[in-house]
């Protein structure tokens, strides 16, 4: 049946959904092409062995729990989740010109490393924006920690619900968090809104090299175990959602491999973690556990980057002023 049905086209957010919850490409199309609930529809193809998930839950997806928040920590630092700790996030920053006058929105702001980066370094007023309230509420525990819960406060947000940005901001800053996004053209179109005219937003991103690269069973694997279900584009798109918004973009570049360096550098020292928890008084085992399970995660990360399947990529947008 589902072989009549090829010229159905399968809207990004269905291909997601099938890859993420485990459903054949092809059942999404028949679901699709019958007019009736695709949800209802899907669920007729689940086979018996998934019967006892919930729907919309993932066995795979890698969540972000205190043990895991632990051992991340412990590979890219107080604050961070990943990739690019305080010297980068510094360094990076400096094309947005901060000053201690300004206000600067932070999208996905994780455990506030960078946004307390940001304060400190430039002096600037800081939001962070995470959409994980464990992380949010970890975040701020942290922010608190350094005495600076005025000054680059954590909060939780819902980038596909509403306009979550209260208030106008100088410049604005994304650490790989739009490519979990899936309405994407609300969220940026919201943030371009409450820039203010010659404001700057910065974006560092996951982005497909086309859409062919879903197909990939090594980057259907890494989705899958993202801890909530991601959204990435090609960068062209992004670039397009960018312009379509009202952005001037200045910088449009491809940074994957700083980043498959930055991962390879931030591992280098992991054996010598592992090590000094063996030799523990205490059974370290779920920890060293975890950190094999985060290593095998970023591996996987590093080499669909290499492979070509996936990008880092930077966006420098400007928001110009209205000609009155």
């Amino acid at each position: 049946m589902a072989s009549k049905n090829n010229s159905v086209k399968v809207p990004m957010k269905w291909r997601m959904k099938a890859w993420w919850e485990g459903y054949d490409i092809d059942d999404v199309r028949a679901a699709l092409a019958s007019g009736n609930d695709v949800e209802q529809e899907l669920q007729k193809t689940v086979h018996v062995e998934k019967s006892n998930i919930p729907v919309g839950d993932n066995p795979e997806a890698l969540v972000w729990d205190d043990k895991r928040l632990e051992t991340a920590q412990m590979i890219w630092g107080e604050g961070y989740c990943g990739p690019g700790g305080p010297e980068y996030v510094a360094s990076m920053s400096k094309l947005l010109g901060m000053s201690p006058k300004m206000s600067v929105a932070v999208i996905g702001a994780g455990l506030g490393g960078p946004s307390r980066v940001l304060a400190g370094e430039f002096g600037a007023w800081i939001t962070g924006y995470e959409e994980s309230e464990h992380l949010a509420a970890k975040g701020m525990e942290l922010s608190k920690k350094a005495g600076l819960e005025g000054k680059a406060p954590i909060q939780h947000y819902n980038p596909n619900e509403g306009d979550p940005f209260e208030r106008t901001f100088d410049r604005a800053y994304s650490k790989e968090a739009l490519y979990t996004v899936e309405d994407k053209h609300t969220l940026l179109k919201n943030l371009f809104n409450k820039l203010k005219d010659g404001g700057l937003f910065l974006i560092n991103d996951y982005t497909l090299s086309s859409n062919d690269s879903l197909s990939n069973k090594d980057v259907q694997k890494w989705l899958r175990q993202e801890h909530t279900l991601p959204f990435p584009v090609p960068n062209g798109t992004m670039e397009k959602l960018l312009t379509d918004c009202g952005y001037i973009l200045r910088v449009n570049e491809d940074i994957t491999d700083q980043y498959i360096d930055m991962i390879a550098r931030s591992w280098v020292g992991v054996s010598d973690i592992i090590e000094s928890l063996t030799k523990h008084p205490e059974d370290q085992s779920e920890t060293i556990n975890r950190l094999v399970k985060e290593a095998e995660f970023w591996m996987l990360r590093s080499k669909i980057m290499k492979e070509g399947h996936v990008k880092a990529w930077r966006f420098l947008a400007y928001k110009p002023a209205e000609v009155k």
